[in-house]
């Protein structure tokens, strides 16, 4: 029983190693086809090309059906079965393949690629402990064949790489029928699950703190893309606007398709607090504590909006400034000269590039504030007046600001509103109706 423990664990490191090359492969595509200005279809069609190649050496990759887990389950059986140091060489490259081919953007699923490679690492495991035990112990010792460790890899690698445990259980054991697999099943399959959980919360604690430690607003990468974002001219201007591209499979959720239909004017406040460029930070703060904001809008001599001052551009203000200086009279005298200029955001950084300061409009769709919110990790957008005027990015007239908070109090607002009307006019109907009877 320890060794289909183990087995899980091995499972685990599987679907994490694919995952991480999913994520991988897919910067890399991106990369490649910003960088040579590649049309969308070459990505996949160099995918194809690549696994095409890696399955020249291992046609065993290739998916004929289940003809080539049926193969794996006779390991050892018959003429035609793979061997150990084969199936170890055809779960690599099976992994490799589908991380390349899903990196890419190819149109495939997970379920059979995940229970040839459960089948496989399963197999080699299994075999690879029977000969090193019997090495060690030698007579007979208790080791279960290869094949039932191959079924319970197909399973755990399963339930690891598509987060379906109860569903791998209870698919394996429909295939078995054999209660004395459950137990060995299900501590391979909950270890499975445990591991990458264990690996995924790891990173993004550390992608967490790079981001409360990076100046400005943090960077998106393809993994953190909920929607397509891109950038784009508007009204033939040098202002570059960030635009959504939505999700169509996002779209179908209600609270989407209600959010499409609320403006930022809905949810908007007028009630924000303005510095200008030339107050110290101590200004600052005692702005955002009488006004009780989280946040500043900082503006130059003409009103206009030059960027927004957070609790976050202060705690790495100052904690620079704790770095730099040893007393902490000297630290509270960089507070009272230093100034907002200095320390605000004033833009964002996208795929390596300076942008200017993420803004809305009023009659901007909330799902879309929504997104760009989500996307970027930050809590509140300035909102700005629309104009016809072929205006830089310095002349934006500030009208309110939106707060992601107020976004979710405004939809729940406009549910209720709904819920009574309907209630109403549902009542009014059966009033109808029974005054008609």
């Amino acid at each position: 029983l320890p060794l289909y423990l183990i087995l899980g664990m091995l499972c685990g490191v599987v679907s994490v190693v694919f995952t991480r090359l999913v994520a991988w492969f897919t910067k890399s595509f991106d990369f490649i086809k910003e960088k040579f200005g590649l049309p969308p279809v070459v990505c996949p069609a160099l995918g194809g090309l690549g696994a095409g190649i890696i399955a020249l050496r291992y046609p065993g990759i290739l998916y004929w059906g289940f003809t080539n887990v049926e193969e794996i389950l006779h390991t050892g059986k018959t003429a035609s079965a793979p061997g150990i140091w084969l199936l170890t060489q055809l779960a690599a490259a099976k992994v490799v393949a589908t991380a390349l081919c899903k990196g890419s953007g190819l149109v495939g699923g997970l379920y059979a690629p995940s229970l040839m490679i459960g089948a496989a690492v399963g197999a080699v495991f299994g075999g690879s402990a029977a000969e090193i035990i019997n090495s060690a112990i030698p007579g007979n010792v208790a080791v279960a064949e290869p094949q039932a460790y191959a079924l319970v890899g197909m399973a755990a690698t399963l339930a690891s790489v598509c987060s379906v445990p109860l569903t791998s259980v209870l698919l394996l054991f429909e295939l078995t029928r054999d209660y004395r697999i459950l137990l060995p099943l299900m501590g391979a399959v909950g270890l499975a699950i445990w591991v990458p959980s264990v690996a995924n919360q790891a990173k993004e604690t550390d992608a967490s703190d790079k981001r409360t430690l990076a100046r400005g607003y943090s960077s998106l990468s393809p993994m953190e893309d909920k929607n397509e974002v891109l950038w784009r001219r508007t009204d033939g201007a040098d202002e570059l606007e960030l635009s959504v591209v939505e999700n169509a499979a996002d779209s179908e959720a209600a609270e989407e398709m209600l959010l499409e239909e609320l403006k930022v004017s809905r949810a908007m406040s007028k009630d924000f607090v303005k510095v200008a460029l030339t107050v110290t930070l101590k200004e600052a703060i005692e702005s955002m504590k009488d006004g009780q904001q989280n946040c500043v809008l900082v503006v130059n001599g003409e009103d206009f909006l030059e960027g927004i001052l957070t609790y976050g551009d202060i705690k790495r203000c100052l904690s620079k400034l704790s770095s730099d200086n040893s007393k902490g009279d000297s630290i509270a005298s960089d507070v009272n000269t230093c100034l907002v200029s200095s320390i605000c955001t004033r833009g964002i950084s996208y795929r390596g590039r300076e942008r200017g300061l993420l803004t809305c409009y009023p009659d901007t769709d909330l799902a879309i504030a929504k997104e760009l919110m989500e996307a970027k990790g930050i809590k509140q957008l300035p909102v700005i007046k629309r104009s016809r005027e072929l205006q830089r990015r310095r002349k934006q007239r500030i009208v309110a600001i939106l707060h992601y908070d107020s976004i979710w109090n405004c939809l729940r607002e406009e549910v209720n509103h709904r819920k009574s009307v309907y209630q109403h006019s549902k009542d009014k109907n059966l009033e109808e109706i029974s005054n008609g009877h």
